[in-house]
């Protein structure tokens, strides 16, 4: 019997991710808190558009509104269930989806920031799986459509990294590493704690410089100013990370060491980050808006408490100082509090 699967979450990344499983026949049910996408999703299917062809598709879908998911109680009961919510949002999705999990289900953190310990808190460490997703890049822009605004990992990256908190290399994780090799390339690690940091160095230095800009990816990369802020934010972060002993991987490509070195004011090491991250100008599109710059155009409660915010609440721990970390998190937060707008200007003295 092919396993069930549940989406709690099915915005952006959940939904892109639901609607490759279900493509290729898995059993998959997508739930989602916004009523208009669901009914949409039910009517329509869900539309997937990417930078190729075989990316742009509309299938049909199993869609709950959260309300409904009581319903599941008469059916059979959930063997995966990947959680894709906002991290402020983990402990209640996990409780919702809890009670139709099978016996030996578990629960995948497939998103931003670090939450497993929220989930375990909920169902256990025993049911709690990491996934990363890297470098994706996909917007919910309407009820029923998502857009994928770079170019499939394929060969030159890894896009999903899936590992257990105790760090071995599981049964469990290599089937869900094969099932998601569909949506694009994967690596089960023994090593979830310092991908999960690596990631949130690289969500770190991109969202929150989205969201007080009001500016997209390639914009901020193209300004000497952002991107160079977007460098000292990655640094501080790779320090406080090995301070508290994660072992980190290479970082939106780049090298730790390197990454560190050039937001403490190594001139060489600058200068090779900063090519790194104008050559990545060239796989996405203009437009493309890290999520967390999308939550703020849309007027949505932002992360950064679980990102920069989290980096700020380590590094204070060990007495390490992080003022651009802790002042990018004090200009998105008056951002989102209506004390000043979103323009480069909020970033210009960080």
């Amino acid at each position: 019997m092919s396993k069930k699967i549940a989406i709690v979450g099915a915005g952006a990344l959940g939904g892109h991710v639901g609607a490759y499983l279900t493509k290729t026949g898995r059993d998959v049910t997508l739930i989602d808190a916004w009523p208009e996408h669901v009914e949409t999703m039910r009517k329509d299917g869900l539309t997937l558009a990417g930078m190729t062809e075989p990316e742009c598709f509309t299938v049909a879908v199993e869609a709950l509104h959260v309300g409904d998911v009581q319903k599941v109680a008469k059916e059979r009961p959930f063997d995966i269930a990947f959680v894709a919510t906002k991290a402020y949002d983990t402990v209640w999705a996990t409780a919702l989806i809890q009670p139709y999990l099978a016996p030996e289900g578990v629960v995948v953190s497939l998103q931003n920031g670090i939450n497993e310990e929220r989930i375990a808190s909920v169902v256990g460490w025993g049911k709690t799986i990491g996934c990363i997703a890297a470098t994706i890049s996909v917007a919910l822009n309407a009820p029923g459509r998502i857009d994928r605004l770079v170019k499939l990992g394929g060969k030159e990256r890894t896009v999903f990294r899936i590992g257990e908190p105790h760090g071995r290399i599981s049964p469990r994780a290599e089937e869900i590493g094969k099932m998601l090799e569909v949506v694009d390339s994967v690596r089960v690690t023994p090593n979830l704690w310092g991908e999960r940091w690596s990631k949130l160095v690289v969500n770190a230095m991109r969202n929150p410089v989205s969201a007080a800009t009001g500016r997209g990816g390639n914009a901020n990369d193209h300004d000497p100013h952002t991107r160079r802020l977007a460098i000292r934010i990655a640094s501080e972060a790779i320090k406080v990370g090995r301070a508290h002993g994660y072992a980190l991987e290479s970082i939106y490509k780049m090298d730790p060491d390197q990454l560190q070195a050039a937001g403490e004011g190594d001139a060489a090491a600058l200068e090779a980050c900063e090519a790194v991250l104008l050559e990545s100008t060239k796989f996405r599109k203009d437009e493309q808006r890290p999520s967390m710059g999308q939550d703020m155009l849309k007027g949505r409660r932002t992360e950064i408490d679980f990102i920069n915010g989290l980096v700020v609440e380590k590094a204070r721990e060990l007495d390490i100082p992080v003022p651009a970390n802790a002042g990018i998190v004090d200009a998105v937060r008056r951002i989102e509090r209506g004390e000043m707008a979103a323009g480069p200007e909020s970033v210009a003295d960080l």
